[in-house]
């Protein structure tokens, strides 16, 4: 057996360190400079959800499946973000929704069934971290999951998903589009709303997966129910960040912005370390993601460089 190696997964922090569309900036200030006082002392003020970071039930629900307040940050077993894991290699189009379909494809070629999946560290490479950046690229046409990708984590007991996309669910379902109460409905690059411009490229039909309203209109209220309903049941609105919620209310966490040398892992088994602040009534964290694995094992790929914000 070769030698163990440490493998970095988390994309740089600075002051220019992209962020989703209606984050503050960070500010990073000086308490203290060697001129001055002999020592360097830094202050950061940014939203936790910044870069590589991790959610907790809070941030998405008041209620999680089981009927209880859903958990803060402290609340999670300390473990919650690390263990055995596998990265699993996403084949999925520019905005695509990721299905039970891609991910039992991704199973298959990187030579796991899922029911090995129960208790591990499921990571996914679409490829979207090579594209972090602060753009529409990154954020608007992201691929991502949705209600029925996190129903399948449920199914096979994964312990945390780490994905390299800028939510854990498809820009359509967040606040980018037409959904919660900060929806924003952006702009893309026809200067039309991100919504429209889907519906363009895929149909009314497809885009209905995002839009409650539409999707009842379309399909009618008991097959929403069917898809959407076991969320409802808990005061969640169905189609606003439904992997989020099955995921997060069922105890299965998750880390957005994967990234750093994440390629070099990809398609292989290793053991994944992740640990938020233990912050009291936190709703989250921004972390710094790491694998271990035989050094034998990495995949012969270049060492990821950065060039956002001008050059890192």
């Amino acid at each position: 057996m070769s030698k163990k190696v440490f493998v970095d997964l988390t994309h740089p922090f600075s002051a220019d360190t992209p962020r989703w569309p209606y984050f503050d900036k960070p500010l990073i200030d000086n308490a203290h400079t060697m001129a001055k006082g002999g020592v360097l002392t830094q202050r950061i003020s940014c939203t936790m959800h910044t870069g590589t970071h991790c959610d907790a039930p809070r941030h998405v629900m008041e209620m999680e499946f089981d009927g209880k307040r859903a958990r803060y940050t402290h609340e999670m077993p300390v473990d919650a973000y690390t263990g055995d894991a596998i990265c699993l290699e996403i084949r999925v189009g520019r905005w695509g929704l990721i299905l039970p379909e891609h991910l039992e494809d991704a199973c298959q070629r990187a030579n796991i069934k899922p029911a090995e999946l129960a208790g591990m560290v499921v990571c996914l490479n679409t490829g979207m971290h090579r594209k972090f950046d602060d753009s529409k690229e990154y954020y608007h046409y992201s691929c991502g999951t949705g209600v029925e990708a996190g129903k399948w984590f449920v199914k096979h007991q994964v312990k945390c998903v780490a994905m390299d996309m800028q939510a854990l669910d498809h820009p359509l379902h967040t606040a980018m589009g037409n959904n919660g109460a900060t929806r924003m409905n952006l702009l893309g690059a026809s200067g039309r709303p991100i919504t429209d411009e889907y519906i363009s490229q895929f149909g009314e039909e497809a885009y209905a997966e995002f839009d409650k309203e539409l999707y009842i209109k379309i399909h009618g209220q008991d097959a929403y129910e069917a898809k959407f309903g076991d969320l409802e049941a808990i005061g969640c609105w169905g189609t606003w960040e439904p992997c989020h919620k099955q995921m997060l209310g069922h105890g299965i966490v998750g880390v957005e912005n994967l990234g750093g040398n994440l390629d070099k892992v990809s398609g292989k088994r290793f053991r994944f370390f992740c640990f938020p602040l233990r912050w009291y009534l936190g709703d989250g964290s921004m972390v710094r993601c790491v694998a271990e694995i035989d050094e034998d094992n990495l995949n012969d790929v270049p060492e990821r460089t950065y060039s956002y914000g001008g050059c890192i």
